[in-house]
């Protein structure tokens, strides 16, 4: 099937003819503004969405069908156009396709993480097959991350509880890392070309730096545990205790080199100083309902941070960095003035911005898009252009783009 011939609907349910592609515009809070573009991937259930390095009207996503349980994966590379959304290209795999990446060096390839436990990676500018293909985790490898500072190498993290590291030019891994535990995400520091980092099942944050040797616990040097408290400080609440739980989820934050944010199945957002890792989250961010699966720092804002939930919601977020100290204290003021009028509140419809107990650090919702009618399994800014442009898919089969700015209340 063309992807292209995909049925598309507008928010009030009414087909439009497929010659429109696969491509409308949804209306925010009734606004007549157009804020938002679908493409819709039939038969196939997407799990995550990349913005090409090198053009800002190209997206890739990564999907498989049966929502991934069994069945073929499909790469689709769309374009941004004046006609709408369209697809470019297509590639479809023997098995379910879990994450992507683009390379940082070659504008048209892309690299593919597979349930079989395979990565291949594949050039858009030639036809059905990839140019090379891996096959070395044992289980299904959940994610693939470029080095965006030596460009020449690539990561990925399985369920087999390992790393590994890969150049495109040889045809087995540089480097093979064990975690012990199934490792759902795997990422690059942008900021160093050796050291990089993995949240796994075991509710932790690691971060290895390849220049130590690999005698010395396989180039481990921090192991942060998600769940643990954050200290206390002066003015402030002593935090709640929760319990370990499944890490899906980090990213690196584009310009605090020693920032971390994680996530997963207890619904809440950390962010963490590496620099310090016995101290616990410096923020702690409450509000989604369900697993938070994808958490993404904007590439423009050195506070802001978009969320993606099995609650079928994006959420974007500040963790209070840019508000000082007064910030906290802000925070503070509002959650005992709260307790004193009866309970906790959900910080004025922003979905515990100040009022839930767990919250810390002094960060809070900024907005809520919720137009997704299925789990929300990615998000990813775009680097180009006026700042808040982004695309989040989900398993309703669609991928949407849209402007996080027409939601920030």
């Amino acid at each position: 099937m063309n992807p292209n011939d995909s049925d598309v609907r507008r928010t009030t349910n009414t087909v439009v003819p497929p010659i429109v592609l696969a491509h409308v515009f949804v209306v925010f809070n009734d606004s007549p503004t157009p804020k938002m573009l679908e493409f819709r991937t039939q038969g196939f259930n997407s799990y995550a969405v990349k913005y090409s390095p090198f053009f800002d009207s190209r997206i890739a996503v990564a999907s498989a069908a049966n929502f991934g349980l069994v069945g073929n994966g499909r790469l689709y590379v769309l374009g941004l156009t004046p006609q709408g959304i369209v697809a470019e290209k297509w590639f479809d795999t023997q098995d379910s396709l879990y994450d992507l990446c683009w390379s940082e060096t070659h504008e048209n390839q892309c690299v593919v993480a597979a349930g079989d436990g395979s990565i291949k990676l594949f050039d858009i500018a030639l036809d059905e097959f990839p140019v090379q293909s891996w096959q070395e985790h044992k289980r299904e490898v959940f994610a693939v991350h470029w080095n965006l500072v030596a460009k020449d190498t690539f990561c990925s993290s399985s369920w087999d509880g390992t790393l590994k590291i890969w150049s495109p030019e040889r045809s087995d891994s540089l480097i093979t890392i064990p975690t012990h535990s199934c490792t759902y995400s795997a990422s690059f520091s942008p900021h160093s070309p050796s050291i990089l980092s993995s949240v796994s099942s075991d509710s932790h944050l690691r971060i290895f730096d390849l220049r130590t040797p690999s005698s010395a616990s396989n180039h481990l040097t921090a192991s942060i545990p998600l769940h643990a408290p954050p200290q206390q400080r002066p003015q402030q609440a002593a935090a709640a205790a929760v319990p370990p739980s499944e890490a899906l989820t980090h990213d690196w934050n584009k310009y605090r080199a020693p920032i971390i944010a994680a996530a997963g199945v207890d619904r809440l957002i950390r962010t963490f100083d590496i620099r310090s890792p016995a101290q616990g989250p410096v923020a702690v961010l409450p509000g989604h309902e369900y697993a938070v699966r994808k958490v993404a720092w904007s590439p423009h804002l050195s506070d802001v941070l978009l969320s993606a939930s099995y609650d079928m919601t994006c959420r974007v977020w500040t963790d209070g960095s840019a508000l000082g100290a007064g910030g906290a204290q802000q925070q503070q003021q509002q959650r005992q003035q709260e307790q004193k009028e009866g309970g906790i509140r959900m910080g004025m419809g922003m979905g515990g911005a100040g009022g839930d107990q767990l919250a810390f650090g002094g960060g809070r919702q900024l907005g809520s898009m919720g137009r997704h009618t299925e789990f929300v399994m990615g998000v990813d800014w775009c680097l180009f252009g006026a700042e808040g442009w982004c695309a989040s898919v989900g398993w309703d089969e669609r991928l949407l783009v849209w402007d996080v700015r027409a939601i920030m209340g």
